[in-house]
């Protein structure tokens, strides 16, 4: 299963970001495919991006309420909307573990050696401030003259946006460095901290920051696929904690709002058998993998 997930991780950082002539037209891809969103965050201005970021989506939605009342042409954004919604519904959490390029990363950082260290748990709850306050309600209420707001997590937060787009564009198009201020130098720094934590704490953009994983998070427990505990062949032996990429601690409970299912506590972690997953209530009977 592990072989299996590295695969799937692997293919869908290439799809997301399959633009390979971007070194040659030194800019983002602007295709007919940009119009989708990706279901991991993947930063709609990185110029191998194939696809929208549903965060940057979500955020251009709601800067863009006033002036499309005023039009009289306003757009609820239903297909970000239903996008994120329809993908919640079916599998909650699961394309952080699966499909997100920015989580990936953060487990492949994770495992240079060193003391690793835990977050108490009050922090996980941190990401859906950044959702409530940097997605939604400072796109919607901060505007300019025109009654347009901006995209407050991509331009003073996102890592993954640095990371794939920050960089590569002033390497790419030397005459933006001119351009870049304090608001580059903050969001540099704001990488290297994320970067620097990835090594000690298991996936910490995931847990306390990403608005993305906030949303989806919110189906974990209304779901068709969910997992289930077995409390009757549990021993609380706390190998399920020890080796979740979330330090999720699966015996106090399935589908928290931190549970990626990545599958990795009932593949590899419980010999007890004391994890197993269902679909649409319907128990999925999986074959046991020698322990």
């Amino acid at each position: 299963m592990w072989a299996l997930r590295r695969w799937i991780q692997s293919t869908a950082t290439v799809l997301s970001n399959a633009y390979v002539l971007f070194p040659f037209t030194r800019n983002i891809y602007q295709g007919k495919l940009k119009s989708v969103c990706v279901p991991g965050l993947n930063c709609y201005s990185c110029p191998a991006a194939t696809g929208a970021c549903p965060i940057g989506s979500l955020q251009t939605i709601f800067a863009n309420v006033r002036p499309s009342f005023k039009t009289g042409n306003f757009h609820i954004g239903l297909y970000v909307l239903g996008l994120l919604r329809i993908t919640g519904s079916l599998v909650g959490r699961m394309p952080c573990a699966w499909v997100c390029p920015f989580g990936f990363l953060q487990e492949l950082i994770h495992k240079i050696p060193s003391r690793k260290i835990e977050i108490p748990h009050w922090m996980i709850y941190i990401k859906y401030w950044f959702l409530a306050l940097f997605v939604v309600l400072l796109p919607l209420i901060v505007v300019d003259g025109f009654g347009y707001g901006t995209t407050w997590f991509c331009k003073y937060v996102c890592p993954a946006g640095t990371l794939e787009a920050g960089i590569p564009m002033l390497i790419l198009q030397p005459q933006l460095r001119e351009l870049a201020g304090w608001l580059y130098v903050n969001k540099i720094a704001i990488l290297a901290l994320f970067l620097v934590l990835m090594v000690f704490i298991r996936r910490p953009f995931c847990r306390i920051v990403c608005p993305l994983g906030a949303i989806y998070s919110l189906f974990n427990k209304v779901s068709v696929f969910r997992m289930v505990h077995h409390p009757d062949k549990c021993v609380m032996c706390k190998e399920c904690y020890n080796g979740c990429p979330m330090g999720v601690k699966f015996y106090e409970g399935a589908n928290q709002p931190d549970c990626i299912r990545c599958l990795k506590c009932m593949q590899e972690s419980c010999k007890f058998d004391a994890i197993s997953y269902e679909i649409a209530g319907l128990p999925v009977k999986v074959r046991p993998i020698a322990h």
